[in-house]
This record gives C-alpha cells, structure tokens and sequence, in this order.
C-alpha cells in the first residue's frame, strides 16, 4: 500500500510541471528537456518518445490507425510522410503536430527487405584488388538493374524539383535537396543531400586527385547556401560526409547539423568524413592526378544479409571464389 501511495504521489507531480524553457531537444527531436517548476521549486522534465509496441495486435493495426497523412514527397517507389499515431477525430487531436515520420518502399524488392532486417554485422577490409576484380562488377550490375531510376528522375527534371534548392549545372553540376529522413523542420536534426550531376562517379571510389579542385567547390558551396537558406546555422555546425558502401552507386554526399545523433549512418565502419577524403586526395603522392581512392584499402561493416557479404567476403573468409558477376 505504501508503494501505491508514493506511485500515486510521484504520478501527480507531472500534470502540476509548470513550463518555462525548451533547455535542449536531441536524438532528432525525440527527446526534448525542459525547465520549469513544480510548486514554485525548479523543476526538469525530460520526455522521449517510447518505443513501438511490437506485439502483434498493435502491429497489424499500426497503419490503419495512422491520422493527418501527410505526404512529403514521393518519387519511383519511394514516399515519405508526416502522420499522427492517434485515430482520435476530436479537434484537439487533430490540432496536435505529427509524432511519426513515414517512408513507403512499394514495391519493395528482395534487396530492400535485407537491407532492412535485424542481422549480424561484420568488418571487411575492401582492397584495391578486392575492389577491382569483385566489388566494381557487383556495382555495375546493381547500377544495371534500374536502381537508379529515381536519381535520375530528379536530375534529368522528372520528379521532386520543387524539392530542389540549389542546382548547377554542367559537367561538375550538382544538386542540394532534403533527405527523405528529415522533417523539413527541426534544425537540430538538418539533413540534406546532394546528388552529382555526372554519371561516371559512382562513389567515393571512383574520386581522383585531378577531382580535389571540383570537390573543393561542391563542399563550399554546400556550406554557402545551407547557412543562406538557413540563416539560423553556421558552417560550423555542419558536418559533410559519404557512406561507403553507399546505398545507390551514384555518388553523393550527405549534410548534417552536427548535432544530428551519429546513429549507424554516420558511424565509423560508414560515414567517411568528406574533409578527410579530400585530404586523402591531396597527399597522394602522383603528378598525373589519376591516383585516387580506388588505390587504397578501405574498411567497413556490412549487415551478414547483404550480398556483399553473403557472395564475396564470406566466400573470401571461407578461402572460396567469390561469385562472378
């Protein structure tokens, strides 16, 4: 009874919290912290969203109970979202802003589920010569197979070009629009992509010396109009990186605020800092500017779904021929 009753007491305290101040929202605006008081004594109130029930009422019914869909874009197979998980048709309820961010794959194809499911991961030193003889051709058929449909749909003018905001043109034009990741609106969790014009880089493999000047002048004017659209940043909080392996082998490169939490997307074994890159670049001891990325051994994880995994380096462990492709 005695614990019922502290329950009870300590279950009170939280309708009579009294805000006065937002002191910091995190893990991309899923958990903010606030200050303010509770019977005129300070008070701090930290809310995260809790985890999804997994049990399978509540998942069969977790679509069809969304509210106030709202789509963000849509492009190929790809949608995205902004939704509420209440069904309530009160006007409060609807008045409440959305608490959930969807992205829709349909049709999915056996390569997205993979990707996507809970898996071991391993480690994997990629080689120039691993590289050369199996990763490149496992790159060309992927790229063959019409991956790239929405990429291409965005660069060639097709789709989503009310979502592009900034754009040149040309040999080394490229282009800056939100990731699908992000809401539009929390500044603390800014996440914009850019996509290169250019077909022949398809990722950070295929970047040279002579491409240092070209990378140089992506980065600065990422920089330049991120602060300019978004005056409430400076370049110093940004953060520029590419994944390797990427998702699409078409190369890009990701802009975060630098207070985004580094979840797997920017962890080591992913994300390659692209200021390292270029230094990277820029000490390769050769004149002709043709020494690049694809002569140094670079490491990092793979889910064991992957067929990276299942068709090269597990055969490669296994002392076995990787599959040819």
């Amino acid at each position: 009874m005695a614990t019922q009753s502290l329950a009870a007491a300590a279950e009170a305290l939280i309708p009579r919290f009294q805000f006065e101040k937002l002191l910091n929202q995190d893990q991309a605006g899923r958990r903010i912290v606030l200050y303010g008081s509770i019977a005129s004594k300070p008070a701090i109130l930290l809310a995260e969203r809790a985890a999804f029930a997994s049990d399978l009422g509540h998942l069969t019914t977790l679509a069809s109970s969304l509210a106030n869909i709202t789509n963000l874009g849509a492009n190929d197979i790809y949608s995205w979202f902004l939704a509420s998980s209440t069904s309530s048709s009160n006007s409060e309820a609807t008045s409440q802003p959305p608490d959930l961010k969807l992205n829709l794959i349909y049709p999915c194809t056996e390569t997205h589920i993979k990707k996507y499911s809970q898996q071991g991961m391993r480690m994997v030193t990629e080689t120039p010569e691993i590289y050369v003889s199996h990763v490149r051709p496992y790159m060309q058929r992927k790229r063959k197979e019409g991956r790239l449909n929405w990429v291409f749909n965005i660069i060639e003018g097709r789709t989503e070009q009310e979502q592009v905001i900034y754009r040149e043109h040309g040999d080394e034009g490229f282009l800056l629009l939100p990731d699908l990741n992000w809401d539009r609106k929390t500044i603390s969790s800014l996440h914009l992509l850019a996509l290169v014009e250019r077909r022949d880089i398809w990722s950070v493999r295929d970047l040279k010396k002579k491409h240092v000047t070209w990378v140089n002048h992506m980065r600065e004017k990422l920089l330049d109009v991120t602060v300019k659209l978004y005056p409430e940043l400076e370049k110093d909080q940004l953060k520029l990186y590419v994944h390797y392996q990427p998702t699409y082998y078409h190369f890009h490169i990701h802009i975060v605020h630098v207070s985004l939490e580094a979840g797997g997307t920017q962890a080591t074994g992913k994300a390659l800092g692209l200021e390292n890159i270029i230094g990277q670049l820029e000490t390769l001891g050769d004149e002709t500017g043709e020494a690049g990325m694809a002569d140094v051994s670079l490491t990092y994880h793979l889910g064991e779904a992957s067929e990276l995994w299942t068709e090269i380096y597990q055969p490669l462990k296994e002392g076995k021929m990787p599959k040819a492709w």
